[in-house]
């Protein structure tokens, strides 16, 4: 089993000052290393198709791109956890004050949410120092279920073709709260996952 993690939006609380009113956390998996690889293979093939040759990230895609890359992936089986943080719902100061603190919990909390995992390789999009990935890996293990994960790892969403599509899930998602968007432009993506989409939980 495969796991790949990405958030869209960010872990601060100077909302209307440049934080995101919703952090939104989501996990792809996939129950086989083969399922996973034919869906890399096909992304990979995707980008000589639409004539670009970088990665492929939800906030810098064109909507052409977009529709082409959910359409790409409807053959390919894999589910979608996803939580979404309201933060004006957010009242404890321990969340509010620690950046990192925010962070983990909530990707704990995503890992938490029902979805069933069993030795899992969980994959997480890389950032932060090592000291972070190494408090990071050691939370989760010890914060889930005995079992449920076999390894944390980070990964470069440049070199990874799973974890970019992690990144546009998790945009596809996270758009679909955008209040400034029209509503059908802002669910056009999500709804195209929508057969995958396992669980949408609103944290409150």
């Amino acid at each position: 089993m495969l796991v790949l993690i990405d958030e869209s939006g960010d872990p601060g609380f100077k909302l209307g000052k440049g934080s995101t009113r919703h952090f939104v956390a989501a996990m792809v998996l996939f129950k086989s290393f083969d399922r996973a690889e034919a869906c890399s293979k096909a992304i990979r093939e995707l980008r000589p198709a639409l004539g670009i040759s970088g990665e492929f990230k939800f906030n810098k895609t064109s909507e052409r791109v977009k529709d082409a890359f959910f359409e790409a992936m409807k053959p390919h089986d894999f589910e979608v956890w996803a939580l979404v943080v309201d933060k004006t719902r957010i009242h404890s100061e321990n969340l509010k004050r620690n950046d990192e603190r925010f962070y983990n919990y909530f990707v704990k909390s995503l890992l938490g949410c029902g979805a069933p995992l069993l030795g899992a390789k969980v994959k997480i999009d890389g950032s932060g120092d090592r000291e972070f990935k190494q408090h990071l890996q050691h939370y989760l293990k010890r914060s889930t279920k005995d079992g449920a994960i076999a390894s944390v790892k980070f990964a470069d969403s440049g070199k990874d073709d799973l974890i970019q599509l992690a990144d546009m899930v998790v945009g596809a998602i996270a758009r679909s709260y955008r209040a400034d968007e029209e509503r059908n432009k802002a669910t056009r993506w999500r709804s195209m996952i929508a057969g995958k989409l396992k669980n949408c939980w609103e944290f409150k």
